[in-house]
């Protein structure tokens, strides 16, 4: 009765001294706050879910938390401070299996150390190089999440279905402001609203990305990238479900489509038709007609958008300004190299305030320039294990509830590698680093099921 009563006036002191210090909506957001971590000590899988919506609606909003930080990161090591609550109370023996994919994943965050502390000592300019190194070990992380926190289809389903809700969202109003402004500028008093950092580097792209379309993950390429990562799982998921579920992933995909082509990433659009064509060949049911469906689709918008035309038009053009800017970055990059053997660290991104370089728009090549060949060996050896386990053995003759998750987030994963081949934003950009290891790990889990004999039947979702 005394403990009890001690916490109870210990609580009300501080109750009461924080209603002195903060104001009424200040005090408002740290409750809504402190329970919300409660609760995600108690049960993380929420706090994967959070981040998932989060991370994949309104990517950069931001938190201070000592460093500046986003929300959807601080959500995930909240997650991970669950996870380990969980683990000191012997809930999470036995989850997670140190397979080759797992352990190269390991072996590529510890090796980053070398190149972190070298950056630290041979980059000289501003920049806080612990912290993004933490963060991008962070984003990796999402990888181990899956193992640990979803351990049954229901878990699964929930999961997909935060990410497709927050890209939904995204979609709304990504279409929306453009559909109405014509411009991307149109996004910044709302990402403003939002807490993005930063609004001179938002102010400087989305004036010289116009008449693309603007979106909170701000840079069109960038948005583009996100979108070829989840449009795959949204069409096959809406595919083998029904109801609302079907309503979800369809209308995804399809928004997803017109985002994707009001963005104008052409790398991220020659990435899904790579991997549509790949369909054919496995011979994916309907995949031809989902292919002619999606040219016609988009053949309907270059018709009824006339700026789209232009851009397609110059957009794969030699002459283009995109396409030189890459060509100098290609023919300076073995600069890059000799003075950076091994990469320039966390401090800063490519290229270094002061050294005459330029950055690099590839995904394996960034990897050199950041943690070095060894780094870039390291990325490819998990991507190759991943592959070895993920990738179909013969023809894919159906798509049901049993198999459709796993295929859309195995082509997700592939669409977002191919990208690698016309920017870098899967390597070390924050948060999206985070949902691509998700979508991995998620696929490896499901295939890792399907080989080991367990019947589709098993894992489908709830009514």
């Amino acid at each position: 009765m005394i403990g009890g009563m001690t916490i109870a006036v210990l609580l009300g002191l501080v109750f009461g001294a924080l209603t002195a210090v903060l104001a009424p909506g200040q005090l408002a957001v740290l409750l809504v706050g402190a329970a919300a971590a409660i609760t995600v000590l108690r049960r993380p899988l929420w706090g994967l879910l959070l981040f998932a919506v989060v991370a994949t609606f309104a990517p950069y909003t931001s938190i201070s938390l000592g460093v500046r930080t986003t929300v959807a990161e601080a959500l995930l090591a909240l997650t991970w401070g669950g996870v380990w609550w969980q683990g000191l109370i012997g809930n999470m023996n036995g989850r997670l299996r140190w397979q080759p994919t797992e352990r190269s994943l390991i072996w590529l965050m510890a090796y980053s150390a070398l190149p972190f502390l070298v950056g630290m000592v041979m980059i000289h300019a501003e920049g806080n190089g612990p912290v993004n190194w933490v963060r991008w070990l962070l984003n990796l992380s999402t990888f181990f999440l899956i193992p640990l926190l979803v351990r049954s289809e229901h878990d699964r389903d929930q999961l997909v279905q935060a990410l497709l809700l927050g890209c939904l969202l995204l979609l709304l109003l990504s279409v929306a402001v453009f559909l109405k402004d014509r411009n991307p500028m149109g996004m910044m008093p709302i990402l403003l609203k939002m807490k993005y950092a930063h609004p001179e580097a938002l102010q400087d792209i989305f004036s010289g990305t116009a008449p693309r379309m603007g979106s909170p993950w701000v840079h069109p390429n960038l948005t583009g990238g996100a979108l070829a990562l989840f449009i795959p799982l949204a069409l096959f998921y809406g595919w083998a479900t029904r109801g609302w579920r079907r309503l979800l992933g369809l209308s995804v995909a399809v928004l997803g489509c017109a985002g994707l082509l009001f963005s104008i990433s052409r790398g991220a659009i020659v990435s899904l038709a790579l991997v549509l064509l790949w369909l054919v060949y496995k011979r994916v049911p309907y995949s031809t007609r989902i292919l002619g469906l999606g040219v016609a689709f988009a053949l309907a918008l270059v018709l009824f958008y006339p700026p789209l035309q232009e851009r397609l038009v110059s957009m794969f053009s030699s002459s283009n300004a995109s396409t030189e800017v890459r060509m100098e970055e290609y023919a300076m990059f073995p600069d890059a190299m000799r003075r950076y053997p091994l990469g320039i660290g966390f401090k800063v991104d490519p290229p270094v305030p002061g050294s005459g370089l330029v950055g690099i728009s590839n995904l394996w090549l960034n990897y050199i320039y950041k943690i070095g060949i060894p780094g870039m060996l390291l990325f490819i050896v998990v991507t190759l294990l991943w592959w070895r386990e993920v990738r179909p053995h013969g023809p894919i003759t159906r798509v049901d509830a049993g198999n459709a998750v796993q295929l859309g987030a195995t082509c997700g994963v592939m669409a977002a590698l191919l990208t690698g081949i016309f920017d870098h934003y899967y390597s070390f950009t924050f948060v999206l680093v985070g949902l691509f290891w998700l979508m991995a790990s998620m696929s490896l889990q499901l295939a890792r099921q399907a080989s080991s004999g367990m019947a589709p039947a098993t894992f489908r979702p709830r009514p």
